[in-house]
């Protein structure tokens, strides 16, 4: 017989570990106020997929996490994947931010070892909840041979997505997580099939390791509408080192912003043409002369997902060319 593996569970809070006063409330209840402990205990049979050993390493829901709550899930995930009788991690936390974590932990550890980073739109005190679904899907998808070497992944209401291209896309329905170019995989009947890969590299094929990485630097991000103000850009640009400009279609920028914008990157902020579209891509020299006027684009990436790259970016560089090259391989 196999023996099973050992996986460690980390729970961060968030909808997972909410609790509503009644069954009814799927979407009015009280945040991150389960322990890991008591979650894994509500779910049967989740034992019998792993040795499953709990942490509770945060106790806050995910629109709270910064930038030293990556760094703190990180180094706590790594230090465990270190460990010889430790298989995989999975994560549990909020919803609201999931991508994000997910994405920075994808480009960071140094590991083959699966990381499931899981949550749930519904508390575990609604009817129909999926949390307790997703985390066994997730524990089933740490605990697979299949699972190693695919970097961070998301669960969620079956399916199997990479961190790099996964997206929070609903604000209450249980299907709310979409991928552009489709989930990797299912989980069905406690069993993972996978069929694709991630095609962008990742964990161990990157030049950042969350142990060498103690500070990350400021990242901002300006949302694009007819109103925006000259006066908006230079104000959350002011203290940043990168800013993800997010405009219209094909990260198209407005006449009288464009001097905002051009000053920002005389001072020494880098920036990135993102779209408010949710998908697609931001061809760069195409909507803008972005070479001529020192600006980056995100290629496919979405604005949030494009702070936590430009973010890691600039612990390497500030060689714009150099930081293009990060968008289109990453």
């Amino acid at each position: 017989m196999t023996a099973k593996a050992n996986i460690v569970v980390i729970g961060t809070g968030g909808t997972i570990a909410g609790q509503g006063k009644a069954s009814v409330n799927t979407s009015t209840y009280m945040c991150s106020v389960l322990g890991i402990d008591e979650i894994l205990g509500s779910i049967p049979h989740a034992g019998e997929l792993a040795n499953l050993r709990a942490e509770q390493l945060l106790q806050t829901g995910s629109e709270n996490f910064n930038n030293a709550h990556l760094l703190a899930i990180g180094k706590r995930v790594a230090e465990l994947l270190a460990r010889n009788d430790v298989d995989g991690v999975v994560i549990t936390h909020g919803t609201d931010t999931i991508e994000e974590t997910a994405y920075f932990l994808h480009l960071t550890l140094k590991s083959a070892k699966p990381v499931v980073v899981v949550g749930s739109m519904r508390p575990p005190s609604a009817m129909s909840s999926d949390a307790a679904l997703n985390l066994y899907d997730a524990l089933a998808v740490a605990t697979h041979p299949s699972s190693r070497g695919l970097g961070t992944l998301v669960v969620a209401n079956n399916e199997i997505h990479t961190a790099r291209d996964v997206v929070k896309s609903n604000s209450f329905k249980l299907d709310a997580f979409r991928s552009p170019y489709g989930a990797l995989g299912y989980v069905i009947e406690g069993a993972p099939r996978y069929y694709r890969r991630p095609a962008r590299v990742h964990t161990l094929d990157t030049p950042w390791s969350i142990d060498t990485l103690r500070s990350l630097p400021k990242v901002d991000i300006v949302y694009a509408y007819g109103a925006l103000e000259p006066g908006a850009i230079s104000a959350i640009a002011a203290n940043a080192r990168g800013l993800i400009y997010v405009g219209t279609g094909n990260g198209n920028v407005a006449s009288h912003l464009i001097d905002p914008l051009r000053d920002a990157v005389r001072r020494g902020v880098h920036v990135v043409r993102a779209s408010r579209t949710g998908s697609g891509i931001v061809l760069h020299n195409g909507a803008q002369p972005d070479d001529e006027y020192g600006w980056l684009t995100v290629d496919d990436q979405i604005p949030q997902k494009a702070r936590i790259l430009l973010t890691l970016a600039l612990t390497q560089t500030d060689d714009t060319a150099a930081l293009q090259a990060f968008f289109e391989r990453y």
